[in-house]
């Protein structure tokens, strides 16, 4: 009903307002009739392009003549025959053939004699056996001593190594024997030798069993154990064991190169310096060192720490350590310049065995404890100034605690104990002093190879140190450098030569008896500079002759308060080549 209704209201209104407009039209508009008969419809008319050449007229015009070239083909009568080409002949180096083996022999002033023996041999495509035998003696005669100043070193090492399909592995073994002389008085305080003069001998020794393992493709890289034995004749004994092992933890698709090792050390000796109580020493540490590479363009950065877990065997203490190891380098210019730099930290493991052969004058009255190197910190420059010449600067700056440092031994005026026990008690030999140490280094080297048949390197190293309770870092150089040079003269003649440098040291002893005054003396060693050089001749591919100088200067310096080197020496031998 709503519907029906609005549709009529719709039609009224609409009714109404017709005719309302049509009311208002008459009055306006006349009436009129439009008949359309067709709508308009425009046409365009067909285009046309006019086709015209257009003439030129030109008197001048000649006519182009018609050329034809015609060749006649002429035969010519030759007997010209071309040869042909031949490869051009390169003259061949003659292979210059290795052998496996030698053996070296030399005898010099100072009643010096030099020998080496190297030795492989291949049992199989995968097996070798092998050797090492070295000595190095002298009878001494150094000027104004009153002791024996002697030494003889002789070691020798074997070895046997099998390569397998995935791995490989090596066993190895040998013993080192030592004699050397405490012979260093101090002149101001002795005109006669207090002691016979074979008093002062002493001997170290020694043996080490090890082995290796590496594998070519496992997570676990490789492997090692060692085991040494080292002490004198002076009933010291130190045992040392270590083992590590390296390899990858694969994480999110990447790689963490690790490291881990074990290392134990245990030792004693009979007594310390001036008391009768026997010394012992023993810790074992636990290292783990994981690192992870970045790399960007020519950018390489070692993201990585080191943990180490210190149990001291002898005093029931724990320690735990947590260094950095980070290093980063930047190609500036490809191999012309390469910015470099890191901080790095580690606990090094102090030993008997590693003081005697720094230093063989020590006394077995020392204490061994390891060295917290708490960082390192170095930034340097690197790498080639031509195709020929190569560089390195670099600057350190180190912080260590219980760094061990060589310090000269109390003169006694009256020694304590009797018979052997006294012989390195008149200032004539060294202890081991621990500090905290602070060392900053700059230095630099360069290498220049000229050619295939000349090298030429030098290399130099300033230090300034900064300890806490010792006055000075004893026996400590500060300045350092080296000169070396290798020349192929002709085919047969080759030649060498090089130079040490080392700045001033200082040393401290004190002079204690029941009528002396304990006043610490501090003395400062001369800086040295000892000067090499070596010539030989090969006779054939096997045998060949030399002849050496060392101390070619004839310097009469001390490597050590009281120990003065021997002046110039000369040493003449051959070397042999070989095979079996």
């Amino acid at each position: 009903m709503k519907i029906k209704f609005l549709i009529f209201i719709i039609t009224i209104s609409s009714s109404l307002s017709f005719t309302f407009a049509q009311e208002r039209t008459k009055d306006t508009i006349d009436d009129q009739v439009v008949n359309v008969v067709k709508p308009y419809t425009p046409t365009i008319s067909d285009a046309f392009k006019i086709k015209d050449i257009p003439k030129l007229s030109d008197s001048n015009m000649v006519k182009k003549k018609e050329v034809k070239y015609n060749i006649f083909s002429i035969p010519v009568a030759s007997t010209f025959t071309p040869a042909k080409g031949k490869a051009a002949k390169v003259d061949k180096a003659k292979p210059v053939y290795l052998y496996d083996n030698y053996a070296s022999l030399g005898v010099g002033t100072y009643t010096t004699i030099l020998g080496e023996v190297y030795l492989n041999h291949e049992l199989s495509n995968t097996e070798n056996v092998g050797g090492y035998f070295s000595h190095h003696s002298s009878g001494g005669g150094i000027d104004g001593l009153l002791l024996d100043d002697s030494f003889a070193k002789t070691g020798l090492n074997a070895y046997y190594s099998q390569k397998l399909r995935d791995f490989s592995w090596k066993v190895n073994g040998g013993f080192d024997i030592m004699t050397y002389n405490w012979y260093g008085l101090p002149e101001d305080f002795f005109s006669e030798a207090p002691v016979d003069q074979n008093d002062t001998r002493h001997t170290f020794s020694g043996f080490h069993l090890g082995g290796k393992l590496k594998f070519d493709d496992a997570i676990i890289k490789d492997g090692s154990v060692r085991f040494r034995r080292f002490g004198d004749d002076y009933d010291s004994g130190e045992n040392r064991f270590v083992a590590t092992t390296s390899f990858d933890v694969p994480v999110q698709g990447e790689e963490i190169s690790t490291e881990f090792y074990i290392d134990y050390i245990g030792g004693s000796f009979d007594n310390g310096f001036s008391s009768p109580d026997e010394i012992k020493y023993g810790n074992v540490t636990f290292g783990l060192s994981p690192s992870f590479q970045l790399k960007q363009d020519d950018l390489t950065v070692n993201l990585g720490l080191r943990l180490v877990y210190l149990n001291d065997t002898e005093f029931s203490d724990n320690q735990f350590f947590i260094y950095p190891n980070i290093e980063a380098t930047y190609r500036l210019v490809d191999e012309i310049l390469i910015a470099y730099g890191g901080i790095t930290g580690q606990l090094q493991q102090n030993s008997y065995y590693d003081f005697a052969n720094e230093n063989p004058f020590v006394s077995p009255t020392l204490f061994v404890v390891p060295t917290d190197q708490r960082f390192n910190g170095f930034i340097g420059l690197k790498g080639k100034l031509s195709n020929n010449v190569s560089y390195n600067i670099k600057g350190n700056y180190y912080s260590e605690g219980n760094k061990a440092l060589f310090k000269a031994n109390n003169i006694n005026s009256e020694p304590f104990g009797d018979g052997d026990d006294i012989n390195y008690q008149f200032g004539n030999s060294f202890g081991v002093v621990y500090d905290d140490v602070n060392t900053f280094s700059v230095g630099g080297e360069l290498n220049i190879d000229v050619n295939r048949n000349f090298t030429l390197g030098f290399k130099g190293e300033y230090f300034s140190y900064n300890t806490d309770e010792q006055s000075e870092a004893w026996n400590l150089p500060d300045v350092t450098g080296s000169i070396f040079m290798d020349v192929q003269i002709t085919e047969k003649w080759f030649a060498g030569a090089s130079a040490f440098y080392v700045g001033e040291r200082k040393d401290q002893q004190v002079q204690i008896g029941p009528l002396v005054d304990a006043v610490p003396i501090t003395t400062t060693l001369e800086s040295y500079f000892d000067a090499n050089a070596h010539v030989g001749y090969k006779i054939n591919d096997q045998l060949s002759v030399f002849a050496k100088v060392n101390n070619m200067l004839n310097q009469d310096y001390e490597r050590y308060l009281n120990f003065p080197v021997q002046g110039i020496q000369a040493l003449a031998g051959a070397t042999y080549q070989f095979d079996f």
